[in-house]
């Protein structure tokens, strides 16, 4: 299969990434070394290929009122300029993909812009998905994955790097906002979101200043980071991957993301009584945070114990950079999710000791 390549391919290629195959584009996974990149985005700021991510579009009236009866989130809440964290659910209640909502036009207008920010291997099943649930509505679907490019720019350094290049004042950017600018004289657009735990920007504009502004910032200090560090650093800040830690088997009560579920503030929505269900009876497993005694690794797929019996299954695992300790994320049976709970990692056949902390792992200061 030939992979797709983004814009900034060439540059990465040039700064000596290793490239691997990743949602069928060809990304890297790192340059100088995972630990590296990723103890540079918590002391100043690292640099991140984000391209392949699926950046949508949906345009017309009502685009707010049609996407209420797609998530479990109230995105009336939106102001224009602010974000917001949701997913998309099946009737099951089941998650078909965790996303960015960005409101870019004032509320209620009568002509609404909203832009999404999808994962790289669920763009075409998300496209699907919201086509089916648009007829009628006279909403366009407007794709630009492949058109446009998009950087992160993460750390405590990151708003110290980018200022000099846009005529917008960050310090007035709150987090989850975002806003149309200007960067090296061409039009662009900026949130301050992002994946990694820290203070940091995604800025998406065309190709030819997206490479531009990647060899500028290369050079003024930002370190280039690959998949790898992007990786172990949501898992420090335990932000869910999509198809690892949370799918359409898994509802967001039972992955611990009730604070985006507001059944008390919208009418009807896809999944709505499912989750109503599971928020009456209780959810029969939870989303936790594991601490590995020793240096035994948890990795993905491995057994979660109790007792001697099988009571859930790891779902990401690494040995977090910054606190020098093995941590996972496991779903485990509800009566056994709370904190300080002892448990075990079945670690190549090897029972291995865990225990149940609070997430996130890391918080930045």
């Amino acid at each position: 299969m030939t992979l797709l390549q983004t814009p900034l391919y060439s540059a990465c290629v040039e700064q000596k990434a290793r490239m691997t195959a990743f949602a069928g584009w060809s990304m890297p996974v790192q340059f100088g070394g995972i630990k590296q990149e990723h103890q540079a985005v918590r002391d100043r700021a690292g640099l991140f290929d984000i391209s392949h991510m699926g950046k949508l579009e949906l345009k017309g009236p009502g685009v707010i009122a049609a996407l209420q009866r797609l998530v479990p989130s109230n995105l009336e809440r939106l102001g224009q300029g602010q974000a917001q964290y949701t997913v998309l659910l099946n009737p099951e209640g089941g998650i078909v993909d965790d996303l960015i909502v960005y409101l870019k036009s004032p509320p209620g207008s009568d002509f609404e812009t909203v832009a999404l920010i999808v994962n790289a291997a669920t763009t075409d099943k998300d496209k699907t998905w919201l086509l089916n649930h648009l007829p009628g509505t006279g909403i366009e679907l407007v794709d630009e994955s492949r058109d446009r490019a998009l950087i992160s720019l993460q750390g405590p350094a990151a708003a110290t790097l980018l200022q000099p290049h846009t005529p917008h004042n960050l310090d007035v950017l709150g987090r989850f906002a975002h806003r149309d600018t200007a960067l090296l004289g061409q039009l662009a657009w900026i949130a301050r979101t992002g994946y990694t735990g820290e203070d940091g920007f995604e800025i998406m504009t065309d190709p030819d200043t997206a490479l531009a502004l990647w060899q500028l910032l290369s050079a003024e200090g930002a370190m280039p980071c690959g998949l790898g560090a992007r990786d172990t650093l949501r898992l420090e800040a335990a932000m869910a991957l999509y198809g690892q830690d949370i799918d359409d088997t898994t509802s967001p009560l039972e992955a611990g993301l009730n604070w985006l579920v507001h059944l008390d503030e919208k009418g009807d929505f896809v999944g709505r009584s499912q989750l109503e269900a599971q928020k009456a009876q209780g959810v029969s497993r939870r989303l936790v945070g594991l601490v590995m005694e020793g240096r035994h690794i948890a990795r993905h797929g491995y057994p979660v114990l109790h007792q001697g019996d099988r009571v859930g299954t790891v779902t990401s695992g690494t040995l977090a950079p910054t606190l020098n300790l093995p941590i996972a994320l496991a779903y485990v049976a509800a009566p056994l999710a709370k904190v300080g709970q002892l448990l075990e990692v079945e670690v190549r056949g090897e029972p291995r000791p865990a225990k149940v902390v609070k997430r996130p792992f890391y918080r930045a200061k």
